[in-house]
C-alpha cells in the first residue's frame, strides 16, 4: 500500500508499505479520506521529528475487514475512528484528564490516516469506533476528532451561558468554536486578521473584528468588564500576552495550541491579582468524540465550506504548503 511517511524536517516520502494484518477486536480500514491537522503541520516542521512515521488522525474510511469478536462494524460500513484511546481506570481517566493517561499517550493507529490501509487496534474498535450514517458526508464525518477537542475545551474554559468569549484565531477550528459557544449561550467575538475567515465565523453567528478593535468590541459586549475568557487556536506567546489584556478580572485564558519559547509573558503578579486562570487543552477522550459525532450527525454543527482544497495523497506536501500559508482553510488528503 502506499504511505506518505514524514522522513525528517519537512520531508514527506510517498512509499510502499505492506498492508496491516489484522487480529482479534481488531479492523482493517480502507482510508476515504484525512484532514491536514495543524498539529501534522508542525510536527512535519519540527526540526527533530524523530522516527520516520506516518501523519494523519482526521481520518474516514470503509472497513474492509473485521477481526473475530469485532460488532460495532462490518466490511462494508463507513466508519470513522481515534488514533489515541485511554485505558479508563487509572489516576488520570478518573479526574477527566485521559489524554495524560499513559494508556492514551502510548496508543495509535497503524500506520496514521495518510495512507491507503489503517489497522485499528481492538480498544480503538471497543472505545471510540463510529459507524457512519448515509446522511454524513465523509468530510464532514472528519471533522470529530477536531470538533472533539473543541468539546473538551469548551468544558475546561467553563464557558457559561451569558458569558463573552474570544475566538483568536478562525480556521476550522475557531468556527467549530464559534458553534459550540452559541449552543452554550455564550458571545462569541471572533478575531482573525484575514477578512474571509472573519466572513465564514460572522456567518456562524459570531460578532467579528481585527486584533486592533476585539478588545473593545468584547467590553463592550460585556458591560466593560472584558472577556469572560479567551480562546486561542495559534501558537504565538504574544498572543498569550494579548489575550490577558482582554480577559477580565477572574478570566481564564485557554491554549488550544501549543507554540515556541521558554515561557509564558505574563507576569506572576498579574496572575495573582487578576486571579486568572490558564488552562489547555492537548486531545479529547471517547466521551468528547461521542459528543461530536452526535452533533455533527444531527446538524447541530455544521462544517459546510469548511474543506477548501483537496490533494491526494502524492500530492501531500502540495496542501502542507496550502495550508502554512493560509490559502486553505482546511485540505482533504485522499488516496
Amino acid at each position: 500500500m502506499k504511505v506518505a511517511v514524514l522522513r525528517g524536517p519537512g520531508t514527506l516520502a510517498l512509499e510502499d508499505w505492506p498492508r496491516p494484518a489484522v487480529g482479534a477486536g481488531e479492523l482493517l480500514i480502507a482510508l476515504r479520506g484525512c484532514g491536514l491537522c495543524g498539529s501534522d503541520l508542525a510536527k512535519i516542521a519540527d526540526p527533530a521529528p524523530g522516527p520516520p512515521r506516518v501523519l494523519g488522525h482526521e481520518l474516514v474510511g470503509t472497513v474492509v475487514e473485521a477481526g473475530p469478536g469485532v460488532t460495532v462494524a462490518a466490511p462494508g460500513d463507513r466508519v470513522v475512528v481515534a488514533h489515541h484511546v485511554p485505558c479508563g481506570a487509572c489516576h488520570y481517566c478518573r479526574r477527566d484528564s485521559h489524554s495524560m493517561c499513559p494508556t492514551f499517550k502510548a496508543s495509535g493507529l497503524d500506520p496514521g490516516g495518510f495512507a491507503e490501509y489503517v489497522r485499528v487496534p481492538a480498544p480503538n474498535v471497543r472505545q471510540a469506533t463510529f459507524r457512519l450514517p448515509p446522511t454524513l458526508p465523509d468530510e464532514a464525518a472528519s471533522f470529530v476528532e477536531p470538533l472533539g477537542c473543541c468539546v473538551r475545551a469548551v468544558r475546561r474554559a467553563r464557558v457559561a451561558a451569558g458569558d463573552v468569549v474570544v475566538v483568536v484565531g478562525l480556521g476550522t477550528i475557531g468556527g467549530l468554536f464559534v458553534q459550540l459557544l452559541r449552543r452554550a449561550g455564550a458571545a462569541a467575538v471572533g478575531v482573525d486578521p484575514l477578512a474571509p475567515r472573519r466572513e465564514l465565523a460572522a456567518r456562524l453567528g459570531a460578532r467579528v473584528a481585527d486584533p486592533a478593535s476585539a478588545a473593545a468590541l468584547a467590553r463592550e459586549l460585556s458591560d466593560g468588564r472584558g472577556a469572560d475568557a479567551v480562546l486561542l487556536t495559534a501558537a504565538d506567546p504574544e498572543l498569550v500576552a494579548w489575550a490577558v489584556g482582554v480577559a477580565r478580572d477572574g478570566g481564564a485564558v485557554h491554549l488550544f495550541a501549543g507554540g515556541p519559547g521558554p515561557g509564558l509573558p505574563v507576569g506572576l503578579e498579574t496572575l495573582y491579582r487578576r486571579e486568572l486562570t490558564l488552562t489547555a487543552t492537548y486531545s479529547s477522550s471517547p466521551r468528547d468524540l461521542a459528543e461530536a459525532f452526535e452533533l455533527l450527525v444531527t446538524g447541530a454543527v455544521v462544517t459546510e465550506g469548511f474543506v477548501t482544497h483537496r490533494v491526494p495523497l502524492a500530492r501531500l506536501a502540495e496542501g502542507v504548503a496550502l495550508a502554512r500559508e493560509r490559502r486553505a482553510l482546511k485540505v482533504w488528503v485522499t488516496p
